[in-house]
């Protein structure tokens, strides 16, 4: 997931055809057609809208472009942020830069699947199941050989 400061965020990129959706908007009503970007909205970090879209969106949409999180954007949501599909956040005034990319890097893997992981870890590296032990024998002795 790309990191964007604050101050680095523009609502129009160059020669990017980019839509704000408000967390109010179902992704499915609107036409993606030319899109390259699409900025969610964060209004309060407690209004997890966004996160629905962003999975509508990358999920069962098969949106490719770059999905961006933005508004009240903290550290400890971008792990979610990224199972859920986001590709990009804008961290909010205050949020430190290098704090954040450590949350990034905390979690390599998960258990379960997500929107952009379909696959559980287990079905992603299938644990390998031992070979059958046989029976022991018995010698004249009553030990095992």
């Amino acid at each position: 997931m790309k990191l964007i400061a604050i101050t680095d965020h523009s609502t129009r990129a160059n020669s990017q055809n980019v839509i704000e959706l408000a967390n109010d908007v179902d992704p499915r009503t609107v036409s993606l057609d030319g899109v390259d970007r699409i900025d969610l909205s964060f209004p309060k970090f407690t209004d997890g809208r966004a996160y629905s879209q962003a999975f509508l969106l990358h999920r069962r949409l098969g949106f490719k472009g770059e999905i961006r999180a933005t508004g009240d954007v903290l550290v400890d949501q971008l792990a979610q942020m990224q199972r859920s599909g986001f590709t990009s956040a804008v961290l909010r005034e205050g949020q430190d830069m290098a704090v954040a990319q450590t949350q990034l890097d905390r979690y390599k893997d998960f258990y379960q699947g997500d929107a952009v992981t379909v696959k559980p870890l287990f079905v992603r590296h299938p644990v390998a199941v031992p070979a059958a032990v046989p029976p022991a024998e018995f010698s004249d002795a009553g030990a095992y050989v």
